[in-house]
């Protein structure tokens, strides 16, 4: 059995939220394959850790260990992670970055010692990611700020193996701006479906099994 831990960032209502329908479709898909593994959710809005923001005032007491010790530890407690996100203004969102600079922590989920020409040596490994996004823009239209692949670069840093990420484009053009998010997911569906079935395949490994290796 997996324990699997499916983090929403978007600040979106939920019925109206692309990046929502799509990381439901998928997990709906994936539970029909695994219907023994743990679904944990994260919804990063219903957390007062996702809503703290570094900066110069509390830069000495952010690190603590109930906002960042507490998911780093929830990280390395499950087996996959399925992160869905919008693009906000270019980036991730808000939510979603304070998530990340909450977890992405020196000696806890990557670290420098032993590393060769200063690269960071993960320290996630165990860890099976499918990272699924959204955006109102069609793909490639804004190359410089392409959140999927900074999400999915972040999480290789961590030791993480990451699948093929699912992005869902263009729900803002003309021609798919009338569709509710429902509706322009079913048009993904099938690569939604596909992915999920061979996410549900992946072997589950544990933190300190692999660590040890």
């Amino acid at each position: 059995m997996s324990k699997v831990l499916v983090i929403k960032a978007s600040m979106v209502e939920k019925n109206i939220s692309y990046s929502n329908e799509l990381v439901d479709r998928f997990v709906k898909h994936y539970k029909e394959q695994n219907t023994n593994d743990q679904i944990i959710e994260l919804d990063l809005n219903d957390v007062p850790m996702a809503q703290i923001t570094l900066n110069r005032s509390n830069m000495k007491t952010f690190f603590n260990e109930q906002d960042s010790d507490f998911y780093i530890n929830q990280l390395k407690n499950v087996n996959k992670v399925i992160f869905a996100c919008p693009m906000t203004n270019f980036n991730v969102c808000a939510t979603a970055k304070n998530y990340l600079d909450h977890v992405l922590v020196a000696n806890k989920t990557f670290s420098y010692k032993y590393s060769k020409k200063g690269e960071a040596i993960g320290l996630l490994p165990h860890l099976n990611v499918q990272i699924l996004t959204s955006q109102g823009a069609p793909l490639g239209w804004y190359p410089w700020g392409n959140h999927t692949e900074n999400l999915k670069g972040t999480f290789e840093f961590m030791g993480a193996k990451v699948v093929n990420p699912i992005i869902v484009d263009g729900t803002k053009i003309p021609e798919n701006a009338s569709k509710t998010p429902s509706q322009r997911i079913d048009e993904f569906d099938a690569v939604i479906k596909s992915s999920a079935i061979e996410f549900a395949k992946l072997e589950s490994k544990e933190w300190w099994d692999v660590l040890k290796k």
